[in-house]
């Protein structure tokens, strides 16, 4: 009997995470539900998981920062990356109506994502939690009347919750980008046109535009440069660059070209680019 392949989630069932994975891996996985990013990491170094799906930027919201640092200690591989579409309903109880609501509750993120809906409702008290889901199964497990949740239409699904106000995001353009990682690099046989790298420069002038000058030179596309702080060091940084190419000999030429540039140099993963919402 063939095994379920494990995914290692921030969160519980019928997060966003868990709606990723079955974009990305098909429904038919077991997901591992954890309380936080570092734990999904640890469930992966510990053999519990065979994958982890992360997190890693939100069009309104940004780059979740910390993730980069996680990938890097743990030295995941990156094996692909998936879009998902984020569409925020308000749900609660069935019988609740919008004039009971004294309460709002859902991942920070995820409120930062509806600031205009609620800035029309002063009167409804939005509560910081740690997932999505957690807030819908909270309302049905705590038969909350006073409290709506801010989650995905699975998190209504599961928890028996009815969607009294959809798509109440600020931008309806709205999508998150997670990434999968795994314990070790491995061969894929799958097209391979997208790389992400982490490297360092010297502090001088010049030191990082020269890096990126050889990219340019060689066709290879630098869809996005983040920047992070080396821990308890002034002036030096982490460069974490995502590229994309159609010549993947230009790829290999430009990448042993920059490592004469820089230091600490690390392929975190060179996958299938995978950006369809």
């Amino acid at each position: 009997m063939k095994t379920k392949t494990r995914v290692a989630i921030q969160g519980i069932k019928a997060s966003f995470h868990e709606e990723a994975a079955f974009k990305f891996f098909g429904r038919d996985i077991e997901t591992i539900e954890c309380n936080s990013f570092k734990q999904t990491c640890e469930s992966l170094e510990n053999d519990k998981a065979d994958f982890v799906i992360m997190a890693i930027e939100n069009s309104i919201a940004g780059s979740l920062l910390p993730n980069y640092t996680l990938i890097r200690e743990y030295n995941f591989a990156i094996s692909g990356e998936v879009y998902l579409p984020i569409q925020l309903h308000l749900m609660a109880l069935p019988g609740v109506k919008f004039k009971d609501i004294r309460f709002a509750t859902s991942h920070p993120i995820a409120i930062r994502q509806c600031v205009d809906f609620f800035d029309d409702y002063p009167n409804i008290q939005v509560i910081e939690s740690n997932d999505t889901a957690a807030c819908a199964k909270k309302i049905r497990d705590e038969q909350l009347t006073d409290t709506v949740a801010i989650a995905n239409t699975l998190a209504a699904e599961l928890y028996g919750l009815n969607i009294i106000e959809r798509r109440i995001e600020s931008n309806k353009k709205n999508y998150t980008r997670f990434l999968i990682l795994q314990k070790q690099k491995i061969e894929d046989t799958k097209e391979i046109n997208k790389a992400s790298i982490c490297f360092q420069v010297g502090n001088h002038v010049g030191a990082l535009s020269k890096v990126l000058n050889i990219f340019a030179e060689l066709n290879v596309n630098l869809t996005k440069i983040q920047s992070m702080p080396v821990l308890g060091k002034r002036n030096e940084y982490y460069f974490y660059v995502d590229m994309e190419w159609s010549n993947m000999e230009n790829y290999d030429t430009a990448i042993r070209k920059a490592l004469k540039y820089t230091v600490n140099f690390n392929i975190m993963g060179e996958y299938e680019k995978n950006d369809t919402v």
